[in-house]
């Protein structure tokens, strides 16, 4: 395996049981390493997730990071968690995503109850405001030079994916919106292109009788795939949201991260119609500091959740919330992954997921453009940026250094 400061090993070349050493300990260490550290927001963390685990250590297989992506940016949830309950997932099936999922959301959840705590007690948290303004444009150096690396990780030399991936990127930024249609349309144009289906083939298929006793028709028997299925979550989030107001926390946030597809750039409005219109939990103040705490912690921008939770009801609040809005994230990758799985070296599958992760890394950089224009108001925002941006280029610098400078810069200038 390839460690820090080591030679790496060539792309795409390792060893099965390169992977299978590590035991799955030292996993769930970095990704709760990873859930303390990981500033950014989904686009950065998703190639931190790349640079150490694929490229450094060769924990994971470049294709079945790729898979992950791809059945990310298919199924609703933020794509930095679906990423790593898809590693998770592969090492240990579901419970392994579960293990990873708490692993990662632990820190930023430990983190927002406390704040929480902090902004009950003293009524407003102003200077997580003045803090953002000298974070926000630092956090966009670091998810472009993050987009960057995932777009040539997607699509290395092949030029119809560079297209996708370009058509994509400024559809995303013109429109400001993740467009989940077309990155399917992507996917489906290189079956068309790469593996057109045999339609002959497939009918001879469908008139021969299953073989009984065949290994495909058996494959759920087999101990790899049994252990892939999904836990029954539903009975905790039923135990905590036992009473009236952790009832509509809890179905709230259930429904929030059924619709949060990709970079999550969909949730801030979602929540803002249910929180502050629809169930008149937080004022509209209390709700941008809520999307602020999100933003500027690390791990996945959807902990949000726990901060508005909390504020609610406490810290049962911040439980059921959080517990809610990954569940349907949780399912979108176990519960289809077994089939994945087992089908992902069909060429029409292949084809499918070159093409929709090309498309989603295009439009995964797009929405740097969309962020840039609400972090970057003024000179020295913009200055914040570029600086931090030429920094992280020369010297790789680790990112949470930038981020604390970045605080402190907003801190003195605001």
């Amino acid at each position: 395996m390839s460690e820090a400061g080591s030679p790496a090993e060539p792309e795409g070349i390792i060893e099965p049981a390169t992977a299978d050493e590590v035991g799955f300990g030292r996993v769930l260490a970095y990704f709760v390493k990873l859930g303390a550290l990981g500033f950014g927001g989904p686009i950065a963390v998703v190639g931190y997730m790349q640079r150490d685990l694929v490229e450094k250590r060769g924990w994971v297989d470049r294709q079945d990071f790729l898979d992950g992506v791809a059945l990310g940016q298919t199924m609703p949830g933020p794509l930095a968690a679906q990423v790593a309950m898809w590693v998770g997932f592969m090492r240990r099936g579901a419970l392994g995503a579960a293990a990873v999922a708490g692993a990662f959301v632990a820190p930023s959840f430990a983190l927002v109850v406390a704040v929480g705590a902090i902004y009950a007690r003293y009524s407003g948290l102003s200077v997580v405001q003045s803090l953002f303004y000298g974070i926000a444009p630092a956090v966009m150096a670091i998810i472009t030079l993050a987009a960057i690396n995932l777009v040539k990780l997607t699509d290395r030399k092949d030029w119809r994916l560079w297209a996708i991936s370009a058509l994509i990127f400024a559809l995303t930024a013109i429109t400001g919106t993740e467009p989940i249609l077309v990155i399917i349309g992507a996917g489906l144009l290189m079956i068309a292109l790469d593996a057109r289906p045999d339609i002959k083939a497939i009918r001879r298929r469908r008139n021969t009788p299953t073989i009984e006793g065949d290994p495909e028709s058996a494959i759920e028997d087999q101990p790899e795939h049994r252990q892939s299925r999904p836990m029954p979550m539903w009975i905790g989030l039923g135990a905590l949201a036992s009473g009236g107001t952790l009832t509509a926390l809890g179905l709230f946030f259930f429904k929030t991260g059924a619709v949060v597809f990709g970079s999550g750039l969909a949730i801030v409005p979602f929540l803002r119609d249910g929180v502050v219109h629809q169930h008149h939990w937080l004022t509209d103040g209390q709700f941008l500091d809520a999307v602020a705490m999100g933003l500027i912690t690390p791990g996945p921008v959807v902990i949000t959740a726990g901060f508005i939770g909390y504020l609610v009801a406490g810290l049962p609040g911040a439980i059921v919330s959080t517990v809610a809005i990954f569940i349907p994230i949780y399912l979108g990758v176990v519960v289809p992954g077994r089939w994945f799985v087992r089908h992902r070296d069909n060429p029409q599958i292949r084809a499918f997921v070159t093409g929709a992760t090309a498309a989603a890394a295009g439009a995964l950089s797009g929405a740097v453009v969309v962020l840039t224009r609400q972090a970057v108001t003024d000179w020295i925002t913009a200055t914040i940026a570029l600086a931090t941006l030429a920094l992280l280029w020369r010297f790789k610098i680790k990112e949470p250094y930038v981020v604390v400078a970045a605080g402190a810069l907003g801190l003195l200038l605001h």
